[in-house]
């Protein structure tokens, strides 16, 4: 059976398929002791959730090449999940770019996220 679908508009998750352990984490800027800031993460919640990988693109940025790769992420509902905090698994990082409540039903969040490898 499909992990998501959409039966008469409504999202199906199944919840056992939200195995991975997840951190929530948002930016948070701390002084460096010289008039600037330093940019850190803030551990937020600790959360259940689905990470499905989407696609690799290679690309050249500042002559340097790189090679995102994006995640969709499923988690339960949370009103505090945010464009520009991050989720980490397994000591790796996921760029939150975009977030959606699917079905607006406020039972599931849909993250879309990139890692960037070296």
């Amino acid at each position: 059976m499909a992990a998501a679908g959409s039966v008469m508009g409504a999202l199906f998750v199944d919840p056992g398929r939200l195995s991975a352990r997840l951190v929530l984490e948002a930016p948070t800027e701390l002084p460096d002791g010289q008039g600037g800031v330093s940019e850190s993460w803030t551990q937020v919640a600790a959360l259940w959730g689905r990470i499905e990988p989407l696609r690799a693109v290679a690309r050249e940025e500042a002559s340097a090449a790189t090679a995102p790769i994006t995640h969709r992420v499923t988690i339960r509902y949370r009103d505090n999940v945010l464009h520009a905090m991050r989720f980490v698994h397994r000591g790796r990082n996921l760029l939150i770019r975009t977030v959606r409540d699917p079905d607006e039903t406020r039972r599931y969040l849909v993250c879309d996220c990139e890692e960037n490898q070296p």
